[in-house]
Parts: structure tokens; sequence; C-alpha cells
């Protein structure tokens, strides 16, 4: 194997190990909060504790991602979010299980969000360090693999240690994976990454003015984050409340709810290792659109379908969808912007997703009590369908999509 190859395998088992601790205690402690106090109020508020923080920090941690080695940025995150963990699980047996246990999930909540903030764009910005550009897409296509065989394992390791464990349990876990994320990382040299020389004299402000400024004046890279924040925000419907409409339509049980949940992670695996292995269309964009077009016309099926299984069938090929569409995202942003600009310009991607999911559930979730969520599904899947056309006709977009 080249010594390239060598690198970024290590690089990318290094942070399915983090991910695969820190989406276990994720799971882990929504389900706690929502079981101990059946209180939407909780929820609420621990979802905002969890993506709202990494949204802010996004702007900033783009900067740092230019302008400090990602290694560093990676390890220090990822250190601060297991120390953070420690004291939490130090601390449990001292503030036992009522409100104040609530609140120190929450604060835990906020540091692991930051962590997260910070450590997004570093990653992000790292792989084309490693990878040629001619192999980015495969091995992107490879990471997601990576990331949904590990979030299908998570919530089953997380209902299992609940179900003979506790929660603190899974913190412990999670530094044991941290530690070794770390460890495994700190194995892999990185080759030194482009930075402009005068970057270490200027202000975060002015470095996050002139990375967005760069982002929103290039055509291509400003439509395509805004497009991006577009689609999670119509995936709200048939995606992330898709455990809310099983549970209203078809089944409440524990059985339904986790199928659903290893269905859509088992699609965006079988999508991962399909552009893993075929490497997309020539034409990036063109793998962009028919992700898109795919995951609207599946929304419509899965939000007109009365039948289970064809749901389950269509959740499948969804989450194919939803992996060709980040993948190819991903990708377009590492080829297309200049290697001193790709922390900024993953910082504003990683804050239209944690910027654009809470605005969609702040949207469709009260939207999904007042009216059928089937009509919800159906029209944001319409709307998908459209913002597909809309690309695929302007030039400025589809026309700039060809590999280098």
């Amino acid at each position: 194997m080249q010594t390239w190859k060598k690198k970024t395998v290590t690089f990318l088992i290094s942070q399915g190990v983090t991910l695969f601790g820190s989406s276990l205690v994720q799971f882990a402690i929504v389900w706690y909060v929502t079981l101990k106090t059946s209180s939407g109020a909780w929820v609420s508020a621990l979802t905002i504790c969890s993506f709202v923080p990494q949204f802010l920090i996004s702007f900033f941690s783009g900067v740092w991602a230019d302008r400090y080695p990602r290694k560093l940025l990676i390890i220090l995150s990822d250190t601060v979010i297991a120390a953070a963990t420690l004291a939490l699980a130090l601390l449990m047996p001292f503030i036992g299980e009522d409100t104040n246990l609530f609140f120190a999930l929450l604060v835990t909540s906020v540091i692991r969000s930051l962590g997260a903030g910070v450590q997004t764009p570093a990653v992000g910005a790292m792989i084309p360090q490693l990878v040629p550009e001619e192999h980015l897409m495969r091995f992107n296509g490879i990471n997601a693999t990576l990331q949904s065989v590990v979030q299908f394992a998570a919530p089953a390791a997380a209902g299992a240690i609940l179900t003979f464990g506790t929660l603190r349990s899974t913190l412990f876990i999670d530094i044991a994976t941290a530690v070794i994320g770390i460890g495994i990382l700190s194995c892999v040299a990185i080759p030194k990454q482009e930075r402009k020389e005068d970057a270490v004299t200027l202000s975060v402000l002015t470095e996050m003015k002139q990375g967005m400024k760069y982002a929103f004046s290039n055509g291509f890279i400003g439509k395509l984050l805004i497009s991006y924040g577009i689609f999670i925000f119509l995936a709200v419907p048939a995606g992330f409340l898709a455990t809310l409409f099983v549970s209203r339509t078809y089944g409440d049980s524990y059985f339904y709810l986790t199928l659903v949940e290893l269905i859509g992670f088992a699609g965006m695996a079988a999508g991962g290792v399909l552009i893993g292995t075929w490497g997309g269309f020539p034409n990036r964009v063109k793998t962009l659109l028919v992700g898109l077009a795919a995951f609207g016309a599946l929304g419509i099926g899965m939000g007109a379908i009365r039948s289970f299984p064809v749901y389950l069938a269509l959740m499948v090929i969804y989450g194919v969808a939803l992996t060709m569409v980040q993948t190819a995202v991903t990708t377009l942003i590492q080829e297309k912007s200049e290697a001193s600009m790709q922390g900024r310009v993953f910082g504003f991607l990683s804050a239209m997703y944690s910027g654009c999911l809470p605005i969609g559930m702040a949207v469709f979730g009260p939207l999904a009590d007042v009216m059928p969520m089937r009509m919800l599904m159906i029209v944001t899947g319409g709307a998908m369908l459209i913002l597909a056309g809309v690309l695929r006709l302007d030039k400025g977009v589809y026309g700039k999509g060809q590999a280098n």
C-alpha cells in the first residue's frame, strides 16, 4: 500500500474510533434525558446545547484550521471533550439523578458541541493534505462508509449499555475511545499545510471576513454552501423526523424506532461503499444533482406509500442518496477551494449544517403537530427536486463541476 494511503486509512480509523465514543454518548444522553424527564423542554434544551455552540464556533474554527496545524486542533478538541466527559463521570455520584444532573448534561453538551465545531473543519480540510485530488471522491466515500458503520453500531451499543449498565458507563467508554483515537492520530505524519504568509499577523475576525468574502464572492462555492443549507433544511421532515413519522404512522414500539435508525445508517453505509468503489461521476456536480433528485423523489415516495416494508426499502436508498449529496459537496469544496482557505470554507459548511438543522426542526417540528407529516414529506421532497432542477440549469454551478 502506498504511503499516502496508509496515512489516510490510519487517520480515518482514528476519527472512526473517536466518533464511535462521541455518538455513543450522544445517543445515551438524549435517551437518558428523554426517559427520565419525558419533557419536551429538556429535550429541546439539549438539542440547542448540542448544535448552537457548534454553529457559533464554526466561524472561528475555520480560521484556526487555516492558521494552525490541523492535527493539533483535532487532538486538542478531542482532549477537551474527553476532559469534560471525565469531569462529568467523576461528579455524577455526588450530584445525584435530579435536575442538577440534567443541567450538568447540558453544560457537557455545550463543551462537546464546541469541540465538534473546532474539529469538523480541521478534519475536512486535512483530507486533501493526505489524498491526491484524483482520489478525493473515493476516499470521502470510504470515510462516509466508516462514519455510517460507526453510527449504525452506536445506537445499538448505547441501548445495550443503558439496559445492562449506566449512563456513567458510556462516559468512560467515550473517554477510552478518545485516548485510543488520539494515540492513533499522534502516529500519523501530516504533510505541511499551505498557509498565507500574513496569516499570523491578521486578527481572527479579519481572516474570518476574508474567508466569508472568498466563499460568497466565488459564485460556485457560495451557491454550493447555500444549496447545502437548503438541502439540510428540507431534509428534516423525511430524514430527521423519521422516527416521529414512523411512531405515528406504523407503530410506536422501540422495535420500529430502532429499525428505522438502523436502516437509515445502513443505507448511508451502502452509499459510502458505492462512492468508495465507483468514485462518482467524473462531473462532481452531476453526482450532487443525482443525489438531490433521488433524495427528493424518495421523500415524496416515503410520504405517499402505506406499506412499512416498502417504506424501509425506500429508506435504504434514501440513505444512499444522502451520502451521495454529502460526499459530493465535501469533494467539490476540497477540489475548488484554495488550500489556504479550505478550513474557513469547511467552517461555513459546518455552520450551514449546525444552523439549518435546528431551524428546520423549529419550523417542521411544530408544523408536524398541525398538519399531516405525509404532506410535509411530499412538499419538501418536491422542493428538493426543484432545487436540483435550478442547480442543473445554473451554468455557473453545473458548468464548473467538471473533475480537474
